[in-house]
């Protein structure tokens, strides 16, 4: 394989290319020598633009960081700082902001499973990894696409034959789409969490409906009073 021009000009034309094939699966799964991957990491550090470049090591490993958006729409288990009786851990549920976007530093040889498990870990999520998946976001032809990774595909690698931009290709951490949410493979504590919430969240909505209804009585109350004029 050629070694694609050090010009402006000719890197970008590259990874316009790179765009259009970014989805072929052969082209994403081909095995590299250790000298293409060396002219694909000076590539990709020449035109990245947040300084977060990748490093080739001797053994031929190579390490960098990716970017994942998360986009979780239900609660999460996480592990609290206090203790319970005991001195066991207590574990909260909460909602996550979705949208935030978290980097990683990892290596060529990381897995999608173990990215998955290192996000959780970050947000000190007590969850099963296996209820989380991680998706590919790409454009092609003004269309946004996005589709689950395998547990065993490795997202350095999808990066460094993507390039740095992330309009050609992103990733995005989501729930399992399995149509209807697997309870029975929560456990009775994160269960109970999930409750709680929804009891907290209905109050809330209760209220809510009982101040507008009440604002809403107090109106017809004066302008009853306004019409029937002084006593």
């Amino acid at each position: 394989m050629c070694c694609p021009s050090r010009s402006e000009g000719n890197t970008v034309h590259y990874f316009q290319q790179v765009k259009i094939d970014v989805e072929k699966e052969r082209e994403l799964r081909t095995e590299f020598s250790r000298e293409e991957i060396r002219q694909r990491i000076e590539l990709y550090n020449s035109v990245t633009k947040d300084h977060l470049k990748m490093t080739l090591s001797p053994t031929g490993v190579y390490t960098g960081f990716i970017k994942v958006q998360m986009d979780l729409r239900r609660p999460v288990t996480v592990r609290g700082a206090q203790r319970g009786a005991g001195g066991a851990v207590v574990e909260e549920a909460f909602y996550l902001p979705r949208g935030v976007t978290n980097t990683l530093h990892i290596s060529s040889s990381n897995t999608v499973k173990q990215v998955i498990g290192a996000l959780l870990s970050k947000f000190t999520v007590a969850d099963n990894p296996a209820k989380y998946a991680l998706y590919k976001r790409y454009r092609r032809e003004e269309q946004v696409y996005v589709c689950k990774l395998a547990d065993g595909e490795q997202p350095l690698f999808l990066r460094l034959v993507a390039g740095p931009d992330t309009d050609t290709l992103s990733f995005v951490l989501r729930e399992q789409q399995t149509g209807e949410v697997m309870w029975d493979a929560f456990s009775i504590p994160e269960l109970r969490n999930f409750l709680r919430i929804l009891d907290k969240e209905e109050d809330e909505q209760r209220q809510a409906v009982i101040r507008r209804y009440e604002a809403y009585r107090q109106r017809l109350q004066e302008a009853l009073r306004e019409v029937r004029g002084p006593s």
